[in-house]
């Protein structure tokens, strides 16, 4: 079972320093410091070092931290060390790109299975994968054991879906829907909205 007493903005953290331990390590760097990712991050190294003391004693002071020792620990802290199955709902453009994104594998997760309620789409074939109906998506969740599952439906059908794949036993959703959707305890949603976040920026320009 995850701790629960760890706040989940330092979980948020963690992906970000894996991120960036995989760019020093395929650029040949074997050490690094927390010095260093704070530069590349923009976070405090004092931060970074309260993080991960969380979790245990990755480093040596004086020494700094192996790159390849804490980026396995943090995929196992993270439980990316294996590869989840993730069911995708909604193909229309945006299920599309996420579908045939390529980013996913090499990081933990792999889109398994899509699903659609759209005659036009239902049977056809995106990225390799046979897009399937949304009749047919509890009993394949159920089946499968899938536990994550991303949300690319128009908001009106984004509650709908949630509620029939948290039934079937997703436990994590990742939602690109504009909308907020109420799941229960433990079910986790993560929200992902470009205009939001423009929204945000745009505070900041000079008028």
């Amino acid at each position: 079972m995850p701790r629960t007493d760890i706040p989940d903005i330092v979980i948020g953290r963690l992906p970000l320093y894996l991120r960036a331990l995989t760019r020093l390590s395929k650029e040949g760097h074997d050490i690094t410091s927390s010095h260093e990712l704070g530069e590349q991050l923009g976070i405090s190294s004092a931060q970074i070092r309260k993080d991960l003391s969380h979790f245990g004693e990755f480093g040596k002071q004086g020494t700094g931290y192996t790159i390849q020792t804490l980026s396995t620990e943090l995929q196992r802290i993270l439980k990316v060390d294996t590869e989840w199955q993730v069911a995708l709902v909604g193909i229309g453009h945006l299920g599309q790109a996420i579908a045939n994104y390529g980013g996913f594998a090499d990081r933990g997760f792999r889109i398994s299975h899509l699903f659609d309620n759209s005659p036009e789409r239902i049977g056809k074939r995106v990225n390799g994968l046979t897009v399937t109906a949304l009749d047919e998506m509890a009993t394949v969740i159920e089946e499968e054991g899938i536990r994550i599952a991303m949300i690319a439906t128009p908001a009106r059908s984004a509650q709908q879906v949630a509620d029939i794949l948290i039934e079937a036993g997703v436990q994590a959703i990742l939602c690109y829907a504009p909308i907020i959707i109420s799941v229960p305890e433990p079910v986790r949603v993560q929200y992902i909205d470009p205009v939001i976040h423009l929204q945000r920026m745009s505070y900041y320009i000079d008028d």
